[in-house]
């Protein structure tokens, strides 16, 4: 039985935090993503590009020249595409409202979904207080970021000998460090308060690289996720209901699908 991946036709996707440009970047399962699926409107939530790390040392392999050319064969195929630049690719936000080769670049927008709900599409970094008032300590966070991201790729070498699936230092430092965990609260609290106060029925956003969907402050709140560690996108179906798709946790369940039981011959 084939476990091939099977295409997916769209009427909205989100991808955020790609980070092009860093070694971090999985763009080689972000390309795969966009393989199998597509959209009428393909929303790009902000960080695609990491101009903070390209300033610093330049590194652009192909992999990530063909994610760029990937979105833009999308674009020329009939997808509309919304740029919506965050704090990493924010020199973008000195072009708002022009468009790049069928791109759009806007700060925020609203999208309608089919069943005719409203909600705000934007990066989320106006929200975080460490980046409006303290710039350099985001700097030094985002060089934490690298270096713990560093560590997970020489622990996953080890674990990938020992026969062991992918776990994330930063994801799970994320979850267990009651700071961390109360900075996530906080941004999901203040983007819902702003979906409020445009007086919208929720909101979409990128920023912190945690998915999620859910209505515990009384409003719709989804986060894309990223594609460093967590390989996730939100999916709008055709009828309006939302899904996150976790991208490497899919392939990860189909290489161990495609793998023989114990017993079972493999045919030459």
């Amino acid at each position: 039985m084939s476990t091939e991946p099977q295409n997916k036709k769209f009427r909205s996707l989100f991808i955020s935090d790609v980070h092009l440009g860093t070694r971090g970047c999985q763009a080689d399962l972000l390309l795969d993503f966009l393989k199998y699926h597509d959209a009428d409107t393909i929303y790009l939530v902000g960080d695609i590009v990491d101009g903070w790390r390209l300033r610093r040392s330049w590194y652009w392999p192909q992999y990530h020249n063909d994610v760029v050319q990937k979105i833009l064969r999308k674009g020329r195929k009939g997808a509309r595409i919304v740029y919506v630049p965050g704090n990493h690719d924010e020199f973008l936000r000195d072009f708002l409202g022009t468009h790049f080769g069928g791109v759009e670049v806007i700060d925020q927008i609203i999208h309608e979904t089919a069943d005719g709900k409203k909600y705000l599409v934007i990066h989320g970094d106006q929200f975080d207080v460490v980046v409006r008032h303290a710039k350099w300590l985001a700097f030094f966070g985002d060089w934490a970021y690298v270096t713990a991201l560093n560590m997970n790729t020489m622990l996953n070498l080890a674990r990938r000998k020992l026969g062991l699936t992918y776990w994330s230092l930063s994801a799970w430092a994320k979850l267990k460090v009651k700071n961390a965990v109360n900075f996530i609260g906080s941004f999901e609290e203040a983007l819902v308060a702003e979906a409020e106060r445009q007086g919208v029925d929720g909101v979409i956003c990128g920023h912190i690289h945690h998915a999620a969907d859910h209505i515990k402050f009384g409003v719709h709140y989804i986060n894309t996720g990223d594609w460093v560690e967590s390989c996730t996108a939100v999916a709008e179906n055709h009828d309006g209901s939302f899904e996150v798709i976790r991208w490497a946790d899919q392939q990860r369940n189909t290489e161990d699908a495609a793998q023989p039981v114990a017993g079972e011959q493999v045919a030459a």
